[in-house]
């Protein structure tokens, strides 16, 4: 169910995806859909979630910046997640409870993790010390909503890394200067 619930996601987006074409896809009833998900956004977010790598203990505490970056390039690098967190987050006019549903459950996991990554790297002295941690998240989220809007889903995890890792030079990222 979450396979097809992901393909048609994809395909049309969350508007014009349906429970009845869930079922239908996923050779199921309607009535088994309902079993297992309240409705069509908890099944969406879960068909997300699906494809998430990090759902262990510990799987997205990076020891450092570098390795955050890596992680987002490889995912972002699969044209898959390119197309589904695009849809992801062009259901924001159409099917808004949505993403809200999705930061709510899983989002802001991520979030506390990123923030811990680069707050370890303003303490090392990686980051300028007054740098705003809540601000600097709302930039990074921005290129990669820019790179995803802006560049080819054939883009290698190599190119997104050096990406990423040149707006955070932008704001003062120099690795290895914390000694």
């Amino acid at each position: 169910m979450l396979a097809a619930a992901l393909d048609l996601l994809i395909e049309y987006g969350a508007s014009q995806t349906s429970i009845e074409q869930v079922a239908q896809r996923a050779g199921v009833t309607r009535a088994t859909v309902y079993r297992r998900f309240a409705g069509k956004t908890a099944l969406l977010v879960q068909a997300i979630e699906s494809v998430h790598q990090d759902h262990e203990p510990g799987a997205i505490d990076w020891p450092d910046i570098a390795s955050m970056l890596d992680d987002w390039a490889l995912y972002l690098s699969e044209p898959r997640n390119r197309r589904m967190l695009r849809r992801l987050y062009g259901a924001v006019d159409d099917h808004p409870e949505l993403l809200q549903a999705y930061r709510g459950a899983n989002g802001l996991r991520r979030a506390a993790a990123e923030r811990a990554t680069l707050a370890a790297a303003r303490d090392s002295g990686e980051l300028p010390a007054d740098t705003d941690l809540d601000i600097l998240q709302q930039v990074l989220n921005g290129a990669v909503l820019h790179h995803l809007g802006s560049y080819p889903d054939t883009t290698s995890a190599a190119d997104i890394k050096a990406f990423l890792a040149a707006v955070l030079r932008q704001a003062g990222h120099r690795p290895g200067a914390g000694g």
